[in-house]
């Protein structure tokens, strides 16, 4: 198998177009872009951390910069987008539902055994549903016997409901409040889908182009990530195929070491014009999901700390990856406070770039549109490890708010 050889520079090209960050409006303006996003990426994850605005907002707002968060819940109403799993909970553009098939079934044979009673239940809730049309978990009698432990120790009506979803008896959305709303999967597919289930060749051929258009380059780990529920798919064979096809070429890139490499072949010729776009991303962002591949291309050695004790914690508990063209040059550790309408940065690291290398007004700016997706109108920059940068974005963070910083230095 020959490898094409590409440099390092231009890996990181494709892997930042892949992800929807070669340019600050990759994918355009309006709602009709927010979906090419997600069309283009194939899987939104869902995460309920609401320190800032939720992990799926934030992701299209990084992409589409006048994104308005209804736009998701409008897109779910029109039927274009639906909820369910690859790695992890999130939205999968409608067209593509019988590519869960394979998922659910992979869910389905790791549960435990339905007891008659659960099997009662479950009939019960589908019976209702069907009579009554969609419902939330709440509408459900709480029938808990006993107090709960904590947050995944749903009661039985929440598990029968969450199985009837994994098998895909049920189909869910989102509301504005975050809550899931349950409804039957005639009432929301339209005719026009495709629900033939793949065979295992097309699934392992979906997974591939569908990984590495998001990817730009990555190797078998990484295409075989949102099938990590599915056991013996056949990516590796598969893989081979396509690259003997010419539809996927292995790939070396200069300087790295790594487990075989591989690309679009559509990828080898694509023009990219490299920008120096200032971009505050998600943790849970596509980008940094797989963080062995943040520091293989990027140098850039990540972990959200949220799930870290905070003794052990270095940068804080919700560090966003601060981006710069093909540079990391900090971490922003962010709280929005809503009620005072005041995006607190508790921490500002930088990672030693220099500081030549960014422009301090445009990163002004964009923690300050931040600030405002937020719903914030002000920001309060509390600590930073670059003192001078420090209050030079301070200055300019006074000038775009209008808003001295001495006015909000007590809100904590």
């Amino acid at each position: 198998m020959k490898n094409v050889s590409i440099s390092l520079a231009r890996a990181q090209q494709l892997i930042l177009h892949g992800a929807g960050l070669g340019s600050a409006a990759q994918f355009g303006k309006g709602k009709e872009a927010a979906f090419k996003y997600l069309d283009h990426l194939g899987f939104l994850q869902i995460d309920t951390n609401f320190v800032i605005e939720r992990a799926h907002h934030h992701s299209i707002w990084s992409r589409v910069p006048d994104y308005k968060t209804d736009w998701l819940y409008e897109l779910q109403d029109e039927r274009r987008i639906f909820e369910f799993w690859t790695f992890a909970s999130g939205f999968i553009p409608m067209t593509e539902y019988r590519f869960s098939f394979p998922v659910k079934e992979a869910l389905m044979t790791r549960r435990k055994s339905v007891t008659p009673k659960e099997t009662y239940l479950m009939n019960q809730i589908l019976d209702r549903i069907s009579r009554e049309g969609p419902l939330m978990a709440r509408d459900f009698e709480n029938d808990r016997v006993k107090k709960s432990s904590g947050w995944w120790d749903w009661r039985p009506s929440k598990i029968a409901l969450e199985r009837l979803h994994f098998g895909g008896q049920l189909i869910t959305s989102r509301r504005k409040d975050f809550q899931k709303v349950y409804d039957l999967p005639e009432n929301i597919i339209s005719s026009d889908i495709d629900l033939t289930p793949p065979t295992q060749e097309e699934f392992a051929r979906y997974m591939i182009l569908r990984s590495l258009r998001v990817w730009g380059v990555g190797d078998v780990r990484d295409i075989a990530f949102r099938a990590r529920y599915v056991k013996g798919h056949a990516i590796k064979s598969e893989l081979q195929k396509l690259v003997e096809e010419g539809v996927v070429l292995a790939v070396e890139v200069e300087g790295i070491k790594s487990p075989q490499l591989y690309m679009l072949a559509e990828y080898e010729k694509l023009k990219i014009k490299s920008s120096n776009n200032v971009f505050i991303l998600s943790p849970f962002d596509v980008f940094n999901v797989r963080r062995q591949r943040l520091k293989l291309f990027f140098d850039f050695d990540y972990m959200v700390e949220c799930f870290v004790p905070e003794k052990k914690r270095k940068y804080g508990y919700f560090a966003l990856p601060v981006l710069v063209g093909n540079t990391f040059i900090a971490r922003m550790d962010a709280k929005a406070d809503r009620k005072e309408q005041v995006l607190i940065i508790n921490n500002l690291h930088f990672e030693g770039v220099r500081t030549t290398t960014f422009d301090k007004k445009k990163l002004a700016k964009k923690i300050y549109d931040f600030a405002l997706f937020n719903g914030c109108s002000t920001v309060l920059l509390t600590r930073s490890n670059d003192k001078k940068i420090q209050q030079q974005l301070n200055a300019e963070l006074d000038a775009l708010t209008k808003q001295p910083r001495r006015r909000i230095r007590n809100i904590s």
